[in-house]
Order: structure tokens, then C-alpha cells, then sequence
């Protein structure tokens, strides 16, 4: 009789020591699926943290250089805004003391290849003492948008509009003027 209990016995404790068995290894499976989940997830916050420290950065960038942004993107004169930049042209004649009448406007969209910018051609006509037109040259050459001179004749009025003193205003000058610091 006794070897049947030590039999029933002893298969009890290995039922027991089975049940304990794949219990630990269900439980060691279980918490290695966790670990994995929780490295992912610290990796993806970690990913998320280091884009917000990205997005920050940037942002304190672009706040530092606005003044340099701002004086750059006041260098070109986008398709939509072409007024500033016939006001800014009349604002250097009427600096110079010379009369402008702007004859035509005329943008060229269709660029050459995708690299070429838009074009603004502007043809105009200013009338004025000689030295004047000087200053208003200068001016021009040193305007802040990237002006390429198409042509430019300058030549001598020596009649005049009517009621105008030609002492005053006795030369003119027809300038095409292109625009290279124009995009769409």
C-alpha cells in the first residue's frame, strides 16, 4: 500500500511541478512580450520627444533669422505683388526729381526650362534734368531687387511738352528694365 500512496504521491508533486512549470514559462513569455512593448514604446517616445526638440529648435530659428527672412523675401517680388514694386519705383524718381511714366508691364510665364524664373519686363520712361536722371540711374542700379537693363536711351529733348519749361526737364531717358528677382 504503500508504494501505491508514494506512486499516487509522487505522481501529484510532478502534476504540481508540471503545472508550475508552464506556468513559469507562460509568465517568462508574457513579461519578454511586455519588455519588447514597453522598449518600443520608449523607442517611439523617444522618436517623438526628439522631433518636438527638432520642431522647437526650428522654431528659435526661424525666430532669429525673421530679420534676415523678412529682408530677403522683400528681395523678390512674387507675380501677386508687382504694385510695391512699381510704388517703390516711382518712390526713386520722385527721390531723384525726375518724372516716370511706365509705358508697359509685361511678365513672361513661360520659362525656359524648370529652373528659369518667371520674367517682368517693365518699359519705362523718365524725363528730367541730366543730373537727375543720373541719380535716378543710380538709384536704380543700387535698388534692392536684381534689375537687368534691357536697353536705355537717353537723349536730349529739346522741344518739350506743352507748358513745360525745357530748361528744367530737357532730357529723357527710355529704359527696359527686366526683373531677375521675380518668381511666380
Amino acid at each position: 500500500n504503500m508504494t501505491n500512496s508514494t506512486k499516487i504521491l509522487l505522481f501529484i508533486l510532478t502534476m504540481i511541478f508540471l503545472f508550475f512549470c508552464s506556468a513559469f514559462v507562460l509568465l517568462y513569455r508574457e513579461i519578454n512580450n511586455n519588455n519588447q512593448k514597453i522598449q518600443q514604446e520608449d523607442m517611439n517616445l523617444q522618436i517623438e520627444a526628439h522631433r518636438r526638440d527638432s520642431v522647437a529648435s526650428l522654431n528659435q530659428t526661424l525666430q532669429q533669422i525673421a530679420p534676415e527672412r523678412a529682408l530677403l523675401e522683400n528681395h523678390f517680388v512674387k507675380s501677386s505683388n508687382v504694385v510695391p514694386f512699381l510704388n517703390a519705383l516711382e518712390q526713386l524718381a520722385l527721390q531723384a526729381g525726375v518724372l516716370i511714366k511706365i509705358n508697359s508691364i509685361n511678365t513672361n510665364t513661360e520659362a525656359k526650362t524648370k529652373t528659369d524664373n518667371s520674367e517682368l519686363t517693365v518699359d519705362l520712361k523718365s524725363s528730367g534734368s541730366f543730373e537727375a536722371i543720373y541719380k535716378f540711374l543710380t538709384l536704380l542700379e543700387n535698388f534692392p531687387y536684381e534689375l537687368d537693363f534691357i536697353s536705355m536711351d537717353l537723349r536730349k529733348n529739346l522741344f518739350g511738352a506743352p507748358g513745360e519749361n525745357i530748361k528744367d526737364s530737357n532730357w529723357e531717358a527710355i529704359l527696359k528694365i527686366q526683373l531677375l528677382s521675380f518668381i511666380q
